[in-house]
């Protein structure tokens, strides 16, 4: 008996041990990084977004008032204009006098104040004259308190006493249940009714990270068989979302880290650490939106100074992924626009222009440079060292048939030194910024919150 007992032991063991051996030797699951990004459209890869806020951006205040900017923004190099929300806005527990747009009463409706569905249209088909393209804000997470989806109390989330909820503090809006199938289906049919009805170009999806992602995944398979080519743009931080379900998603470590770097005096070395790390989290290729400025940030004016924010959008049109102009930016207006001011009347303010003319010039020529060069849109991104990286960074942007060098100083402190680049027939992109000495590569100088772009054709030999 004890022998039996023995020889039975040893089986149980040897079978132990040959399925830990089976299973060690499976491949592991591939991560994340291993995979490829969904493929997205072209004119999103080479894209520049304008970011409209409808209420400040033209004395109107409405749709009509976009459409008469169009002309502006087609010259600026934009070719996609987000519209922020065009809905009407809740009443209950609203927040400021105006409420605020991300808090939906009817997602089939468009605001009274905003005008009309024949003034989306025009604006969309005025667009499309342009080659540009339009997308609308959609807030799926939440709506407002007095929404028209509260007669079905079942399509929200409730508390313990079975009350409908709040998500975080955002106690201005009621949180939408996603196990609900009834919901999914309202909101994927809603999707496709801006889609069908009005020739959009896709959606800027609020709070997406909220949403679980196979809602997400679902609505892209059903609206990409009403109109194949359009693209979602992700508010979120989340990897698996940009794997099938959305083009594009917001670079916020990036704008922190600048902020740190700017603001407090961080290294500038931060900045290739932020973009290394998003790197080996998202799937391969994956697109972010570069931005400094948003309704939700103190204007970047106001945080990095008139030069500094420059300087920062010269990092968002050289990086890759697509960066944003934000309702106003390319004048340099320093009107607030995140919560409170979010909720109240107020204006772009246009004639800072005169005061900063500078800033259109600059951007439409920086906007311009992106759109022209391949390089410079999704071209490789390589890092070279500089001589005082604490305040610099440097970096090459590499296509087939060319390749462009850009060095800028995120400091007030003016900077004369070298970059670890070959010499050659480097030949500067004029910019129109404050004027600086000559630079021969590798010796260069750079201003305080000064930046330099130079470019040549791409060498044979590179690897």
């Amino acid at each position: 008996m004890k022998l039996r007992a023995q020889v039975g032991f040893a089986l149980i063991f040897a079978v132990l041990v040959a399925a830990s051996s089976a299973l060690c030797a499976q491949p592991p699951e591939p991560t994340l990084s291993s995979l490829p990004a969904r493929h997205s459209p072209d004119w999103l890869k080479s894209g520049v977004i304008y970011q409209v806020f409808v209420r400040p951006f033209s004395p109107s205040g409405d749709l009509k008032g976009v459409t008469a900017r169009l002309g502006d923004l087609q010259a600026l190099g934009v070719n996609i204009v987000w519209l922020m929300p065009i809905h009407p806005s809740g009443q209950m527990k609203m927040k400021g006098s105006l409420g605020s747009p991300y808090a939906v009463r009817d997602y089939y409706a468009i605001d009274t104040a905003l005008g009309t569905a024949d003034d989306l249209r025009r604006l969309v088909q005025e667009a499309h004259r342009r080659q540009m393209k339009v997308i609308i804000d959609i807030v799926a997470n939440h709506t407002s308190w007095d929404s028209v989806m509260m007669a079905h109390p079942e399509f929200y989330k409730k508390d313990k006493d079975g009350h409908i909820t709040y998500p975080y503090d955002w106690t201005d809006v009621a949180a939408l249940d996603y196990s609900n199938p009834q919901l999914r289906r309202y909101m994927i049919d809603m999707l496709i009714h801006w889609i069908r009805d009005f020739d959009l170009d896709g959606f800027r999806c609020d709070a997406a990270a909220e949403v679980p992602t196979d809602f997400w995944e679902q609505g892209r398979r059903e609206l990409e068989t009403v109109k194949p080519d359009i693209m979602f743009l992700a508010e979120a931080q989340k990897p698996e979302l940009l794997k099938s379900a959305f083009d594009i998603d917001y670079a916020w470590p990036l704008m922190h880290t600048v902020d740190d770097v700017i603001m407090t005096g961080a290294p500038a070395t931060r900045i290739r650490e932020s973009v290394e790390q998003q790197r080996a989290l998202f799937p391969r290729g994956a697109l972010h939106m570069r931005i400094s400025d948003d309704h939700d940030e103190l204007r970047a004016t106001t945080r990095y100074g008139f030069p500094g924010a420059i300087a920062a959008s010269i990092l968002m049109f050289t990086l890759d992924g697509a960066p944003l102009l934000y309702n106003g930016m390319e004048v340099g207006d320093s009107t607030q626009s995140r919560a409170p001011a979010l909720f109240e009347p107020q204006k772009i303010f246009w004639d800072a222009a005169q005061w900063h003319p500078e800033y259109p010039k600059f951007y439409a020529a920086i906007a311009s440079l992106r759109r022209q060069h391949p390089a410079l849109q999704q071209g490789e991104l390589v890092w070279v060292h500089n001589s005082d990286e604490q305040h610099v960074l440097s970096f090459l942007r590499r296509s087939d048939s060319e390749e462009f060098l850009v060095a800028v100083n995120l400091s007030n402190t003016p900077f004369r030194g070298t970059v670890e680049a070959s010499a050659g027939d480097w030949k500067q992109v004029s910019l129109p910024v404050s004027e600086q000495e000559p630079s021969a590569i590798p010796s260069i100088s750079l201003n305080s919150f000064g930046a330099r772009i130079f470019t040549r054709k791409a060498r044979q030999d590179q690897p």
